[in-house]
């Protein structure tokens, strides 16, 4: 007997080690992930990229296998109808008709993430506002698995369509509380701008890599496979949401100051003109992605593999651009309208030279060319809205970029449905050179952006807690931040070092709690 009470007491004692040991660690990881500000801004940047990657894989990881497998499925249904032929002739004149608006049905599932990312995006900026930031990304991280795992097992071209709607609405939590977040979370102008260059081009590398990653697996592993890889993924960046950020145990927001009414931002004419830049420069990659394919056939004769290459190497050129911008903007911040003009210029300029490419190696140039543009236009006025939000409304940041993902929605609502009729009437050189001169025409209205950088602070949540002190538990919270910031950067030094503090402090701007110390 007592040998099994003795084994019976070491297991005690071991489990007893173990779980101490797992709650040190788990203090160890709290202590380093929610106590370092530094860190915890690095993890939720990370989460926030991975969401806006999968978003745009997700986005156009269809481009090379949709086509394919609708076509599959009407062959099918040609089989089908085929041996059923000679007892009903209805049948064959109703699926004539469906094969006639194959096209047609192509590009409605193709826009249909953007419209209904578009209809819902005013509704979900409100509710950021409203609940934090945390929430919406974890719902939105949800819905997006969700979608995934229903493209994976779709057979029919209505499963599909929910799919790709259901991703939109996804979309419209998900990337906009992502990069709402990001712009809370960095307040500084240059570290928000770089946090922001950082995800465009996690953005720009799921679109461009999506292509070739979705054909290749598509075509050696089945249409299931990309799916179920980015379904894991999405579930990972969930779970990682819900362990560092615990959106349902945060107790900040339940004093959160109430942001400007969406409907206010959108008659801000510094806002409109940022809103309408980044529609216009976003409209040839969306009207180019759908009939650029059908154009390389038939001038250029180009194989599969070619077409669905054509815009991997764009991705290189993004990421320059961004890298360009990010530092550009912080050596010269007032020049920030400036950067997303001659981003517009070379857009305009780049597509008006798409239609006279003759072969593949000539039609990247260009098409490297917007992207480039792209990326000096976004990183320059993506953290351009963020200021505009702080200098002349409350510092939530929620409604204004949904409205920036309401201009990118319109862009990509009506490239797969318009673009298409566009070339069938007008032609394909007609559709470049008027999106090229769209672009160039509008680059002089960034001139309304140029004194932006001269603007200070009016009724903004940092003026508010200045003047008027903790009120509730959201300011007191804030207040106790910054008391916590002040103690750790002077614990080492003497009374002169902590008088020395608090004049810097009174000099700068960013500072709200200085006659608090």
């Amino acid at each position: 007997m007592e040998p099994e009470g003795t084994t019976a007491g070491h297991a005690t004692n071991m489990a007893q080690s173990a779980a101490s040991k797992l709650s040190q660690m788990g203090e160890r990881t709290k202590q380093l992930v929610i106590q370092d500000p530094e860190r915890q801004k690095r993890i939720i940047l990370v989460i926030v990229c991975i969401a806006l990657l999968l978003d745009n894989m997700l986005y156009m990881v269809i481009v090379p296998i949709i086509p394919d497998y609708l076509e599959e499925l009407q062959k099918s249904a040609d089989r089908d109808q085929a041996a059923a032929v000679h007892t009903n002739f209805t049948n064959s004149t109703v699926h004539k008709v469906a094969k006639g608006n194959f096209d047609l049905q192509i590009g409605v599932l193709f826009a249909s993430k953007a419209i209904l990312q578009l209809l819902v995006n005013p509704l979900s900026g409100t509710f950021i506002d409203r609940v934090g930031y945390d929430i919406p990304l974890f719902i939105g991280l949800n819905v997006m698995f969700i979608s995934t795992l229903i493209f994976a097992f779709a057979e029919n071209y209505a499963t599909l369509f929910l799919a790709r709607s259901m991703q939109g609405l996804g979309s419209a939590f998900a990337d906009t509380s992502g990069i709402a977040l990001i712009a809370d979370k960095y307040t500084e102008e240059t570290e928000r701008s770089k946090a922001l260059g950082i995800a465009l081009a996690f953005i720009s590398f799921g679109s461009l890599v999506a292509p070739p990653f979705g054909g290749v697996l598509y075509q050696f592993a089945g249409k299931r496979v990309p799916f179920l890889i980015l379904a894991c993924i999405c579930l990972i960046d969930g779970v990682l949401c819900l362990t560092v950020l615990k959106p349902f145990s945060n107790r900040e927001r339940e004093n959160m100051p109430v942001g400007t009414p969406i409907y206010k931002l959108m008659i801000d004419p510094y806002i409109a003109v940022v809103a309408g830049a980044l529609t216009i420069c976003n409209i040839p990659l969306a009207f180019l992605e759908p009939t650029i394919a059908n154009w390389m056939e038939d001038t250029m004769h180009s194989s599969q593999w070619e077409i669905g290459m054509t815009w991997f190497p764009a991705f290189f050129p993004h990421v320059l651009g961004v890298y360009l911008t990010v530092k550009l903007a912080a050596k010269y911040p007032h020049l920030q309208w400036f950067y997303g003009a001659i981003g517009m210029v070379f857009i305009g300029a780049s597509s008006c030279t798409v239609p006279a490419c003759k072969n593949f190696g000539q039609l990247m140039i260009p098409l490297c060319g917007i992207c480039f543009g792209i990326a000096f236009v976004d990183t320059a006025l993506l953290p351009t809205l963020g200021f505009l939000v702080d200098v002349r409304h409350v510092s939530v940041y929620g409604s204004v970029y949904a409205i920036a993902d309401i201009s990118y929605c319109v862009a990509y609502a009506l490239g797969p449905v318009v673009a298409g009729q566009i070339v069938h009437d007008l032609g394909f050189v007609q559709l470049n050179l008027g999106m090229g001169l769209a672009n160039v025409l509008y680059a002089p209205a960034l001139l309304l952006l140029k004194n932006v950088t001269k603007m200070k602070p009016s009724f903004s949540e940092r003026n508010m807690l200045l003047e008027d002190g903790p009120t509730g538990l959201y300011d007191t919270i804030k207040m106790e931040q910054k008391e916590k910031k002040k103690k750790g950067l002077c614990t080492t030094i003497d009374e002169n070092g902590i008088e020395t503090f608090a004049q810097r402090s009174y000099s700068e701007e960013e500072s709200s709690g200085g006659e608090y110390a």
